[in-house]
């Protein structure tokens, strides 16, 4: 056994079965509770090292697009992806075939990349297949280095772990059904504002800035990471409303007259109706900001002449990062401000356009959000 891992093991009973059963209505409790595909394959991996006390244990997913085997989540390693004809968990996949090796080096089957990428040494290994409902692979449950004085896994540990996947296949194919659903409205949301911004002569880089923006400036005023995230999802549809926006007034290239501009106004109506009575909570974010955005702190904005906290949290941060966006980037109307003329701007607006303490927020968090402006650059 290599040195490293005989100086730093600490062998194992093996489990009584009231402990396995303890283990197993633990975990199984743990798993049904959990949607979150990241969350879901840590528990899972701590499910297969602690019923089989294995040192380490992942879970491999199949991409059937890229041909890779990938994990989020594995014990003691970042993520990963491998070609999935390669090492023992490419093998078990193509081949739906448990592996069960004493001595890995022994094994031409063997992959040491990633022992050589991680420093670790891997000897005992058990890899079983995870089918989905249909009986297709999906990927497999991974254990390496058991335990035990002995240092072997046994055919116990592998109808164990049979058991795990066979559970876990369910719950993944689940977690990952629901990934695939939310990224795929959060696209449509994304796309919705590129739609609104790009016919007022916007780039598609204006909403992505304003929504990484939007979530710095959450995340330093004190919001949760979650809320937070859920402001940088919802708000690309800030200008959504502009659709309707007939274009000799939206793109009219001279000053705009009174009912012009009430036209225009209209925008912040337009997107909260079309987005109101949805009952998903990243639409319901959108469409407060949507229609809150252009109100002011002193509560001269529009649509409602909202003053000072009554206007949303979610519209207050938007007002900042969006305004912050149009005066600091070159349109083909106009050029960018210099940063200074920016800077001074939110400084004369706080408390009277701005809420005062997120200008406060911004001026601190002006480094992150430059380095941000140069990322998402037109």
């Amino acid at each position: 056994m290599h040195e490293l891992y005989d100086l730093e093991v600490k062998f194992k009973e093996e489990l009584a079965p009231e402990q396995l059963l303890d283990i197993i209505f633990h975990y199984v409790s743990l798993i049904a509770s959990e949607k979150d595909l990241d969350r879901l394959l840590l528990i899972m991996a701590d499910l297969g090292r602690d019923l089989i006390l294995a040192d380490r244990c992942t879970l491999w997913l199949f991409d059937k697009v890229n041909h890779q085997l990938w994990t989020k989540v594995a014990h003691g390693v970042p993520p990963l992806r491998i070609p999935a004809d390669t090492g023992f968990a490419g093998y078990a996949l193509l081949n739906n075939e448990t592996i069960l090796v004493e001595d890995a080096y022994t094994d031409k089957r063997f992959n040491p990349a990633v022992d050589l990428k991680t420093g670790y040494h891997t000897k005992s290994v058990l890899v079983i297949p995870i089918q989905d409902q249909n009986g297709e692979i999906m990927g497999t449950y991974q254990a390496i280095n058991k335990l035990t004085e002995e240092g072997i896994f046994t055919l116990k540990d592998m109808h164990l772990l049979t058991l795990a996947a066979s559970y876990s296949g369910k719950a993944l194919e689940s977690a990952i059904l629901n990934e695939e659903i939310e990224q795929t409205q959060k696209e449509i949301i994304f796309t919705m504002g590129e739609i609104g911004e790009s016919r007022s002569k916007e780039t598609g880089n204006h909403v992505k800035r304003v929504a990484e923006y939007s979530k710095v400036l959450a995340l330093k005023y004190g919001l949760s990471p979650s809320e937070s995230e859920l402001i940088k999802m919802a708000s690309p549809m800030h200008d959504i409303g502009k659709v309707s926006i007939p274009d000799e007034v939206l793109k009219k290239p001279g000053k705009l007259t009174d009912e012009e501009f009430e036209i225009i106004k209209a925008h912040s109506q337009t997107g909260f109706d079309l987005l109101k009575n949805s009952n998903r909570q990243i639409l319901q974010s959108a469409a407060i900001i949507a229609h809150q955005h252009h109100e002011k702190w002193n509560g001269k904005g529009y649509p409602q002449g909202l003053k000072g906290e009554e206007i949303h949290i979610y519209g207050r941060i938007t007002a900042i990062a969006d305004v912050f966006d149009a005066l600091a980037s070159d349109r083909c109307y106009k050029k960018a401000w210099e940063l200074d003329r920016v800077i001074n701007l939110f400084k004369e607006e706080r408390g009277i356009q701005f809420d005062p303490k997120i200008v406060e927020v911004f001026l601190d968090s002006l480094d992150e959000i430059l380095a941000l402006k140069e990322k998402y650059v037109d």
